[in-house]
């Protein structure tokens, strides 16, 4: 018998991109293809599995479930923020109970890897993975592709004219009173952590002043930014690719937003990566190692693809439907571990008043 325990949980459970029943069918379609497999790696599946997870639980919960099926683990999992995800394993110290961190960005797994909270992975783990997306001392592995992109509305900008062809642009006061962005949000942090170290502390400030110049409209999310863009609130925003991925297939072509992605290496133009790593500490590494390899499999990748609209980084799977293939776009050439360096980029943002 399988379980998963929730510890606590800040999720919010009616993410309007994906429907519960969706996820359900595509679950059962797991379950069937692969369970095999993992109940023989795992000799009838004995032992629990504790997951921080500083992921959206409407996201990842099908696949963590999934994983504690199949396998008979019984599966702890804490939802939580990033930030407050990496303060409780630093406050926990050796004592925490976590086996597995499984985080929304690279800056925190940096983080916690240059502390001594995380151990090296399996080297046949690493090698699913394109080097670029991975640590590269080994610490952690991304799971999924994630996009900074540009959403407009349609109707009131015009791609191919109107939009900058770097993320500077939007300092130019033709964007007064134009802009939404959620500098609260993990996402946008790591953001402008890549700007921080691409183009100096000076170039980064002057950034984060010229859009404050051109009063921008502030949103708690990438979903309420994509929402407040496609109802004509403010034109563009600074948000995550699936975001507006997620509203498309939940509202169809109609939908008034869509994706802009920049190009030419800019800071604009980062792709992020979801990634899990072990923790040091752990009993439990050989649980750990198969849960990770669930997440990198053929079948979980085809999920983030289908559903969360993520890029797949393992297995082959393709893009999404619609987005333009990965290897396609065109991202700064930037170590994602330096996004480890994001305490540097919380100052500046409280000095620049966007945090308390």
């Amino acid at each position: 018998m399988w379980s998963r325990i929730l510890l606590y949980d800040t999720r919010f459970r009616s993410h309007r991109g994906i429907s519960v029943l969706r996820k359900r069918i595509n679950l059962a379609i797991l379950l069937v293809v692969v369970s095999v497999t993992l109940l023989i790696a795992c000799g009838g599946g004995d032992g629990t599995l504790t997951i921080y997870a500083g992921r959206s639980s409407n996201l990842v919960e099908s696949l963590i479930d999934s994983f504690a099926e199949r396998t008979g683990i019984d599966v702890k999992v804490k939802f939580a923020g990033g930030t407050a995800i990496v303060s409780t394993i630093v406050e926990e110290g050796d004592n925490t109970p976590a086996d597995v961190v499984f985080m929304s960005e690279p800056g925190s797994l940096g983080f916690l890897a240059s502390r001594g909270f995380l151990a090296p992975l399996p080297e046949d783990l690493l090698l699913k993975v394109a080097p670029r997306f991975r640590d590269g001392r080994g610490y952690w592995v991304g799971t999924s592709g994630r996009a900074r992109t540009v959403v407009y509305n349609v109707a009131k900008v015009d791609p191919e004219t109107d939009l900058p062809g770097s993320i500077v642009g939007f300092t130019d006061p033709m964007w007064m009173g134009r802009i939404g962005w959620a500098p609260r949000n993990t996402p946008f942090q790591a953001f402008v952590t890549a700007f921080r170290i691409m183009r100096g502390e000076h170039a980064a400030r002057a950034w984060l002043k010229g859009v404050q110049a051109n009063e921008p409209m502030e949103y708690p999310s990438n979903t309420t930014t994509v929402a407040a863009v496609a109802s004509g609130e403010v034109d563009v925003g600074f948000v995550n690719h699936y975001y507006v991925e997620r509203f498309l297939q939940e509202e169809g072509p109609d939908f008034g937003a869509r994706n802009y992605f920049i190009r030419d290496g800019d800071p604009g133009a980062l792709i992020l990566v979801a990634g899990v790593g072990t923790l040091a500490g752990s009993e439990n590494k050989k649980a750990a190692a198969l849960f990770i390899e669930h997440l990198l499999s053929k079948e979980a990748q085809q999920y983030v693809a289908e559903q969360t609209r993520e890029y797949p980084l393992a297995a082959g799977v393709p893009a999404p439907d619609g987005l333009p293939p990965l290897a396609s776009l065109e991202p700064p050439e930037l170590d994602l571990g330096v996004l480890a360096d994001f305490e540097a980029t919380l100052s500046m943002l409280r000095e620049e008043g966007l945090l308390q």
